[in-house]
């Protein structure tokens, strides 16, 4: 676990080193703008690392804000950085480029600029366009009714998503009319601070539809008796390794199960001892992993999160990697799943190579 740290430490130190060397070197020999660029890049830098402390709880509102999204998008600015100047020199060292080119090149420093502007806008537009999933599963069980429901994860309530933005996300999962909002997890991102100064609690109140959630790593970061206090305040209820029925959904059980985070988490076989399996059975488990548990416990369907999808490619390469199902729907045997990539988002506000979304669920005879 410390080595992994460690790696996770000295990877960004090492690309922000490399990013401002190379910087450095392609800015036109101007020292007043060689030193500027370095020193905000360095600043952007520690923004983030402050913004992780926990610090920034204790600051103005608007000062944490803007060092917590200074930080985060800096990181990922970072790494598209990286990839630029990596790119760059491997065609140097397959003598594509000249290695002069990449010294005091002030028409490619600009034009280097101009594209991570463009992108970057798109980036954040394109995060902002949240995505309607539709998705249906046909059951010979009796569910008594047709079903809608709306499903969303990775909400990340906190300094960069506000309640400003919760106001449009709730307009939109309103409008479905749906039967119930179900939510796979990491309702808030790590502070309750700004949640609870926005009086966040208040937009799910207004819904007056049912929702339900299970827990997620980062409501466990949060700490949980604060978490909590959100759920009841805003009347959402919270499964933690319970199955639980409601008349309003007919001959349906919805299971949730308690984030990993919880090392005395039940298993989903506990969780099921009892439970009428001739009913539709609907699990939220926010990480992804064994996925094979619900195949093997009759569970009909299973919607998880957490993965993102990375957030933005080639991170997205990752994940596949390290997942079964990273995004989207797969079939294992009779159990349907789907792993969203969050209608929120960790961090920097930016999606590339993937999608902010939410899952419009019909569950019919």
């Amino acid at each position: 676990m410390r080595f992994a740290f460690l790696i996770f430490l000295l990877l960004p130190v090492a690309g922000q080193v490399y990013v401002s060397m190379r910087t450095w070197q392609l800015l036109p020999a101007v020292p007043a703008l060689r030193i500027a660029a370095v020193v905000v890049m360095a600043l952007a830098f520690v923004a983030f690392f402050v913004a992780m402390s926990g610090v920034i709880n204790r600051w103005p509102m608007g000062l944490a804000r803007v060092t917590y999204e200074v930080g985060t998008s800096w990181l990922i600015i970072l790494l598209y950085l990286f990839l630029a100047f990596l790119f760059l020199d491997v065609m140097r060292l397959c003598r594509v480029v000249q290695s002069a080119a990449l010294h005091e090149n002030g028409r490619l420093a600009a034009g280097l600029a101009i594209t991570l502007v463009a992108l970057f806008t798109y980036a954040y537009y394109h995060y902002n366009d949240k995505k309607r999933v539709e998705m249906t599963i046909t059951t010979t069980k009796d569910i008594g009714k047709d079903l809608k429901l709306v499903l969303v994860s990775d909400l990340h309530l906190g300094y960069h998503n506000t309640r400003g933005d919760l106001h449009r996300w709730i307009a939109k999962l309103k409008a479905e009319n749906p039967d119930a909002i179900l939510i796979g997890g990491d309702l808030i991102d790590g502070s309750y601070r700004p949640v609870e100064e926005e009086n966040m609690a208040a937009e799910f109140r207004a819904l007056h539809i049912p929702v339900l959630a299970c827990l997620g790593n980062h409501d466990y970061y949060t700490g949980l008796s604060a978490d909590m206090k959100f759920c009841k305040d805003a009347g959402i209820r919270v499964l933690r390794d319970e199955a639980a029925s409601f008349d309003k959904l007919g001959n349906i059980t919805i299971v949730g199960r308690d984030d990993r985070t919880n090392g005395q988490r039940k298993a989903l076989s506990e969780i099921l001892r009892g439970v009428d399996k001739s009913r539709f059975l609907l699990e939220l488990d926010h990480q992804p992993y064994h996925l094979e548990e619900a195949e093997k416990n009759g569970v009909d369907f299973e919607f998880a999160g957490h993965t993102h999808y990375g957030q933005v490619w080639p991170i997205s390469w990752i994940t596949d990697a390290v997942y079964e199902d990273a995004f989207g729907p797969l079939v294992k045997g009779r159990t349907h799943y789907y792993v969203s990539s969050g209608l929120g988002i960790w961090g920097a506000k930016f999606r590339i190579g993937t999608q902010s979304e939410y899952l419009v669920l019909h569950i019919r005879k």
